[in-house]
């Protein structure tokens, strides 16, 4: 009678099991390797996020640097500009000037169309305009007069960074010229800068100019 009971306990009593160490440093190795993917894909998603909107931002940039010359090239007047109440200058375009650029690759110009409705602003609707490079950034300069009295600073806009140089061209009808001097305007500008991630990049902007009336004038 004991026996039979000895023998019915040691049926009823389940046997104790566990994971051995060769299978939980599978487990571990299994779980690594998931991690790992899940977080290189999860930082691969973020990266090119953020490069995507790097990329968005700087073309916005461009586009409105772009933007904003057209509309000064597209308007320039044939007016000469006049610096720190000196007598004004005899061309129509600058490309040097000790106290306005301060530097060769910039260009200076007087242009139409600055927005001021029936002239209730204290100022002209022309604007003195200029465009120069300093420290890798394209900059956008001009005056609240068109004619700056003594001492006025312009007001300075940032437009383009990333730019390591910047040159200008000019069209007199029949070909690009490098420098442009004398009482006329161009037929077009064209305007090249070279930036550090998109390279060179090239625009012209046709200008109002009236060498092709006077050569017709003079037949």
């Amino acid at each position: 009678m004991k026996h039979g009971i000895y023998q019915t306990n040691a049926i009823d009593k389940p046997a104790q099991q566990g994971f051995t160490l060769l299978e939980v440093l599978i487990a571990i190795a299994i779980f690594s390797v998931v991690s790992l993917a899940s977080f290189t894909i999860f930082d691969t998603v973020l990266r090119g996020d953020e490069n995507s909107k790097v990329r968005s931002e700087r073309q916005n940039e461009l586009q409105r640097a772009f933007l904003l010359m057209e509309r000064d090239f597209t308007q320039i007047a044939k007016r000469t500009i006049r610096i720190n109440g000196e007598a004004p200058n005899s061309a129509f375009l600058q490309t040097s000037d000790d106290s306005f650029l301060a530097d060769e690759q910039a260009i200076a110009f007087v242009r139409n169309g600055w927005t001021n409705p029936g002239l209730l602003l204290p100022r002209s609707d022309m604007q003195s305009v200029a465009y120069r490079l300093v420290d890798e950034t394209l900059e956008r300069l001009h005056y609240n007069f068109v004619d700056a009295v003594v001492g006025q600073e312009p007001r300075i806009r940032p437009l383009i960074t990333q730019v390591t140089s910047l040159s200008f061209e000019f069209y007199d009808g029949s070909k690009w010229q490098k420098q442009w001097s004398g009482k006329k305007l161009p037929q077009a500008i064209a305007i090249e800068i070279e930036t550090r991630d998109y390279g060179l990049i090239r625009r012209q902007f046709l200008v109002a100019g009236d060498l092709a009336t006077d050569d017709k004038s003079k037949t």
